[in-house]
């Protein structure tokens, strides 16, 4: 899982992307991240595949319920001409909003260090952990070594929360991405792109809860053009 790849809509794999990413994928298909991308620390060691995926039922929400109050966390302030929304992100369930917020910075992070020209920036390494780090900085300098930055709006929505344990958990979402377009950095001129099914992409991703506290994003596969998210 060291290649930086999407998936189009057509499945062939493609490093360039139209409009504000926010990692860049590991594998061949999004249903690789429940079934091979287990982390060597956890009781699914040896079997390939990611603890507390194969559970039915309910799994305990017994995680600490709340974003830890001590940490200073980055700023993730966006130019104003970059919106981000994440409708559907409350469930009423502490832990669960716990996780969904660290997520949702997880996605803002990569935005942030686009627009600040920074594939380094602390707020990547304190959302991001595993190889999701490692690939949204490749791609973060991807776009700033082209030039580019982002402007637009961007709509995350359709989260499914599958709590493992008290340290990890899945989350699958959309992002409409039809109203975000690709910036030049240096004359502001934008790249106004149709709309199409690759602007609308499917992420699924492992998080894990750090010592701090934080639940950080590890793994990310993200797909073009599939048919959970497009209209």
């Amino acid at each position: 899982m060291t290649d930086l790849v999407e998936l189009n809509s057509h499945g062939e794999s493609t490093v360039k992307r139209r409009s504000l990413p926010v990692a860049a994928a590991f594998a061949a298909t999004a249903a690789l991240l429940l079934t091979a991308c287990g982390s060597g620390d956890d009781s699914s060691k040896g079997n390939g595949k990611i603890a507390g995926a194969d559970q039915g039922g309910s799994p305990s929400t017994s995680a600490s319920a709340s974003s830890p109050e001590h940490v200073q966390r980055p700023d993730l302030t966006l130019p104003g001409d970059i919106k981000e929304t994440f409708q559907g992100w409350k469930t009423g369930d502490a832990t669960k909003d716990a996780i969904l917020e660290d997520a949702g910075h997880a996605q803002t992070a990569v935005t942030y260090a686009v627009t600040k020209g920074d594939p380094k920036a602390e707020a990547l390494a304190f959302y991001q952990a595993g190889t999701a780090l490692p690939g949204s900085r490749d791609w973060v300098k991807t776009i700033v070594d082209s030039g580019s930055t982002f402007t637009g709006a961007v709509r995350y929505h359709s989260p499914k929360l599958d709590v493992f344990d008290k340290e990890s958990a899945g989350l699958s979402y959309c992002s409409d991405e039809s109203k975000a377009f690709n910036k030049d950095r240096k004359t502001q001129a934008i790249e106004k792109t149709p709309t199409s099914k690759d602007s609308y992409v499917l992420y699924s991703t492992r998080l894990e809860r750090n010592s701090d506290g934080i639940w950080q994003t590890t793994k990310l596969v993200s797909e073009r053009g599939n048919k959970t998210c497009t209209p």
